[in-house]
Protein backbone atom coordinates (compact mmCIF):
# COMPACT_ATOMS: atom_id res chain seq x y z
CA UNK A 1 0.00 0.00 0.00
CA UNK A 2 1.60 3.33 -0.93
CA UNK A 3 1.48 5.48 2.44
CA UNK A 4 1.49 9.13 2.24
CA UNK A 5 0.69 12.06 4.75
CA UNK A 6 -0.85 15.64 4.81
CA UNK A 7 1.36 18.25 3.90
CA UNK A 8 1.57 21.22 6.40
CA UNK A 9 -1.58 23.41 6.48
CA UNK A 10 0.26 26.79 5.74
CA UNK A 11 2.17 25.26 2.84
CA UNK A 12 -1.63 24.15 1.83
CA UNK A 13 -2.87 27.66 2.37
CA UNK A 14 0.10 29.28 0.75
CA UNK A 15 -0.58 27.55 -2.32
CA UNK A 16 -3.42 28.46 -2.87
CA UNK A 17 -2.68 31.78 -2.68
CA UNK A 18 -4.37 33.95 -5.78
CA UNK A 19 -7.45 31.89 -6.83
CA UNK A 20 -10.71 31.84 -6.24
CA UNK A 21 -12.33 28.46 -6.27
CA UNK A 22 -10.78 25.21 -5.59
CA UNK A 23 -12.00 21.12 -6.25
CA UNK A 24 -10.55 19.18 -3.49
CA UNK A 25 -10.06 15.71 -4.67
CA UNK A 26 -9.71 12.71 -2.61
CA UNK A 27 -8.77 9.05 -3.33
CA UNK A 28 -10.39 6.21 -1.62
CA UNK A 29 -7.84 3.57 -2.09
CA UNK A 30 -4.31 3.53 -0.50
CA UNK A 31 -4.56 7.19 1.01
CA UNK A 32 -7.88 6.83 2.22
CA UNK A 33 -6.58 3.41 4.21
CA UNK A 34 -3.80 5.10 5.62
CA UNK A 35 -6.18 8.46 6.52
CA UNK A 36 -4.82 10.80 4.33
CA UNK A 37 -6.66 11.37 1.75
CA UNK A 38 -10.18 9.74 1.46
CA UNK A 39 -13.52 11.16 1.68
CA UNK A 40 -13.62 12.16 5.35
CA UNK A 41 -10.09 13.61 5.06
CA UNK A 42 -11.22 15.39 1.78
CA UNK A 43 -14.55 16.95 4.33
CA UNK A 44 -11.89 18.07 7.13
CA UNK A 45 -9.47 19.65 5.12
CA UNK A 46 -12.29 21.40 2.98
CA UNK A 47 -13.83 22.57 6.36
CA UNK A 48 -10.71 24.11 7.78
CA UNK A 49 -9.27 25.93 4.29
CA UNK A 50 -13.13 27.73 4.62
CA UNK A 51 -12.32 28.81 7.76
CA UNK A 52 -8.73 30.14 6.98
CA UNK A 53 -9.70 31.75 4.26
CA UNK A 54 -12.67 33.70 5.80
CA UNK A 55 -10.31 34.66 8.96
CA UNK A 56 -8.06 36.52 6.35
CA UNK A 57 -11.31 38.17 4.46
CA UNK A 58 -10.35 36.28 1.78
CA UNK A 59 -13.37 34.87 -0.67
CA UNK A 60 -12.69 31.57 -1.91
CA UNK A 61 -15.04 28.71 -3.39
CA UNK A 62 -14.40 25.02 -2.41
CA UNK A 63 -15.69 21.88 -4.02
CA UNK A 64 -15.24 18.59 -2.60
CA UNK A 65 -15.21 14.95 -4.30
CA UNK A 66 -13.81 11.39 -3.24
CA UNK A 67 -13.18 9.01 -6.62
CA UNK A 68 -11.81 5.09 -6.19
CA UNK A 69 -8.86 5.51 -7.84
CA UNK A 70 -6.45 8.25 -9.05
CA UNK A 71 -4.51 6.38 -11.07
CA UNK A 72 -7.31 4.94 -12.91
CA UNK A 73 -8.47 7.14 -16.20
CA UNK A 74 -12.50 5.95 -15.76
CA UNK A 75 -12.25 7.31 -12.63
CA UNK A 76 -10.47 10.46 -13.62
CA UNK A 77 -13.36 10.98 -16.45
CA UNK A 78 -16.56 10.62 -13.93
CA UNK A 79 -15.11 14.26 -12.64
CA UNK A 80 -14.11 16.36 -15.36
CA UNK A 81 -17.02 18.40 -16.25
CA UNK A 82 -17.26 18.95 -12.32
CA UNK A 83 -13.20 19.95 -11.85
CA UNK A 84 -13.39 22.11 -14.90
CA UNK A 85 -15.67 25.02 -13.31
CA UNK A 86 -12.51 25.19 -10.92
CA UNK A 87 -9.52 27.44 -11.09
CA UNK A 88 -7.33 24.69 -9.20
CA UNK A 89 -7.77 21.11 -8.46
CA UNK A 90 -5.79 19.95 -4.88
CA UNK A 91 -5.12 16.30 -4.64
CA UNK A 92 -5.18 14.39 -2.02
CA UNK A 93 -3.53 11.13 -3.44
CA UNK A 94 -0.34 9.73 -4.10
CA UNK A 95 2.34 11.43 -6.36
CA UNK A 96 0.93 8.78 -8.99
CA UNK A 97 -2.86 10.27 -8.74
CA UNK A 98 -1.17 14.09 -8.86
CA UNK A 99 0.66 13.46 -12.21
CA UNK A 100 -2.13 11.19 -13.68
CA UNK A 101 -5.17 13.74 -13.08
CA UNK A 102 -3.09 16.86 -13.97
CA UNK A 103 -2.40 14.67 -17.73
CA UNK A 104 -5.99 13.61 -18.19
CA UNK A 105 -7.28 16.87 -17.04
CA UNK A 106 -4.57 19.20 -18.96
CA UNK A 107 -4.17 21.84 -19.05
CA UNK A 108 -6.08 22.49 -15.72
CA UNK A 109 -3.97 23.30 -12.63
CA UNK A 110 -3.12 20.19 -9.93
CA UNK A 111 -1.27 21.06 -6.80
CA UNK A 112 -0.98 17.74 -4.47
CA UNK A 113 -2.10 17.78 -0.56
CA UNK A 114 0.03 15.05 0.76
CA UNK A 115 3.27 13.82 0.62
CA UNK A 116 3.78 10.59 -0.64
CA UNK A 117 6.08 8.30 1.61
CA UNK A 118 6.39 4.73 1.15
CA UNK A 119 5.01 1.45 0.42
CA UNK A 120 4.01 -0.12 3.82
CA UNK A 121 1.94 -2.31 5.80
CA UNK A 122 -0.41 -1.81 8.74
CA UNK A 123 1.69 -2.69 11.61
CA UNK A 124 -0.72 -1.25 14.27
CA UNK A 125 -3.77 0.91 14.33
CA UNK A 126 -2.86 4.47 12.67
CA UNK A 127 0.76 3.11 12.39
CA UNK A 128 2.67 1.71 9.12
CA UNK A 129 6.62 0.93 7.97
CA UNK A 130 7.72 0.26 5.09
CA UNK A 131 8.16 -2.70 3.86
CA UNK A 132 9.34 -2.04 -0.22
CA UNK A 133 11.32 -0.45 -2.38
CA UNK A 134 9.88 -1.28 -5.50
CA UNK A 135 13.33 -2.02 -6.75
CA UNK A 136 11.89 -3.99 -9.61
CA UNK A 137 14.17 -7.05 -8.65
CA UNK A 138 12.49 -9.14 -5.56
CA UNK A 139 14.56 -11.13 -3.62
CA UNK A 140 12.38 -12.20 -1.10
CA UNK A 141 12.10 -15.65 -2.09
CA UNK A 142 15.78 -15.96 -1.05
CA UNK A 143 15.81 -13.96 1.71
CA UNK A 144 13.08 -15.40 3.91
CA UNK A 145 10.40 -12.80 2.54
CA UNK A 146 12.61 -10.39 4.70
CA UNK A 147 13.42 -7.23 1.83
CA UNK A 148 17.16 -6.23 2.86
CA UNK A 149 16.83 -3.50 0.22
CA UNK A 150 13.85 -1.75 2.51
CA UNK A 151 15.20 -2.77 6.14
CA UNK A 152 19.03 -2.71 5.72
CA UNK A 153 20.20 0.99 6.14
CA UNK A 154 22.65 0.53 3.66
CA UNK A 155 20.21 -1.82 1.04
CA UNK A 156 22.85 -4.63 1.31
CA UNK A 157 21.92 -7.12 -0.76
CA UNK A 158 25.01 -9.18 0.53
CA UNK A 159 25.37 -9.03 3.93
CA UNK A 160 25.69 -7.76 7.11
CA UNK A 161 28.07 -5.48 6.79
CA UNK A 162 30.23 -4.52 9.47
CA UNK A 163 29.10 -2.52 11.12
CA UNK A 164 26.21 -4.70 12.92
CA UNK A 165 27.01 -5.33 16.18
CA UNK A 166 24.92 -8.00 18.49
CA UNK A 167 22.42 -7.92 15.51
CA UNK A 168 21.72 -3.86 16.06
CA UNK A 169 22.37 -1.77 13.03
CA UNK A 170 25.13 0.91 13.29
CA UNK A 171 22.91 3.19 12.95
CA UNK A 172 20.96 3.12 15.74
CA UNK A 173 20.99 0.76 18.70
CA UNK A 174 16.75 0.43 18.51
CA UNK A 175 17.10 -0.73 14.91
CA UNK A 176 17.95 -4.70 14.12
CA UNK A 177 19.97 -5.48 11.99
CA UNK A 178 18.62 -6.78 8.61
CA UNK A 179 20.87 -9.37 7.93
CA UNK A 180 20.40 -10.96 11.54
CA UNK A 181 16.62 -10.74 11.21
CA UNK A 182 17.12 -12.90 7.49
CA UNK A 183 19.47 -14.98 9.36
CA UNK A 184 17.19 -15.60 12.07
CA UNK A 185 14.20 -16.85 9.40
CA UNK A 186 15.58 -18.72 7.58
CA UNK A 187 16.57 -20.65 10.35
CA UNK A 188 13.64 -20.81 11.57
CA UNK A 189 12.90 -21.77 7.62
CA UNK A 190 15.08 -24.66 7.98
CA UNK A 191 17.19 -22.69 4.79
CA UNK A 192 20.06 -21.30 6.12
CA UNK A 193 22.21 -22.59 3.01
CA UNK A 194 20.24 -18.91 1.18
CA UNK A 195 22.52 -17.02 3.15
CA UNK A 196 25.77 -18.12 1.38
CA UNK A 197 24.22 -17.16 -1.86
CA UNK A 198 25.75 -14.01 -3.34
CA UNK A 199 23.63 -11.61 -5.58
CA UNK A 200 24.84 -9.31 -8.12
CA UNK A 201 24.75 -5.69 -7.37
CA UNK A 202 21.72 -3.51 -8.30
CA UNK A 203 22.57 -1.86 -11.42
CA UNK A 204 21.03 1.34 -10.79
CA UNK A 205 23.00 3.08 -13.99
CA UNK A 206 20.83 0.72 -16.17
CA UNK A 207 17.28 1.48 -14.72
CA UNK A 208 15.11 3.22 -17.19
CA UNK A 209 12.83 5.63 -15.99
CA UNK A 210 9.50 5.88 -16.16
CA UNK A 211 8.90 2.47 -16.14
CA UNK A 212 6.72 0.72 -18.16
CA UNK A 213 5.03 -2.77 -17.72
CA UNK A 214 1.84 -4.12 -20.82
CA UNK A 215 0.11 -7.31 -19.34
CA UNK A 216 1.27 -10.21 -21.71
CA UNK A 217 -2.34 -10.78 -22.86
CA UNK A 218 -2.51 -6.80 -24.20
CA UNK A 219 0.77 -7.62 -25.88
CA UNK A 220 -0.38 -10.06 -27.92
CA UNK A 221 -3.85 -8.56 -28.88
CA UNK A 222 -1.62 -5.44 -30.19
CA UNK A 223 0.28 -7.80 -32.35
CA UNK A 224 -2.66 -8.94 -33.81
CA UNK A 225 -3.44 -12.47 -31.66
CA UNK A 226 -0.38 -13.93 -32.93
Amino acid sequence: MIIAQRKPFEEIVQNLQGFKSVFILGCGTCVAVCMAGGEKEVGILASQLRMAFKKAGQEIEIGEATITRQCDREYIETIREQAAKYDVILSMACGIGVQYVGEILEPQIVMPALNTRFLGANEAEGEWGERCRACGNCILAETGGICPMTICAKSLVNGPCGGTNNGKCEVSKEKDCAWTIIYNRLDKQGKLDNIRKIFPPKKYSAQTHPARQVNEAYQKAEMGGE
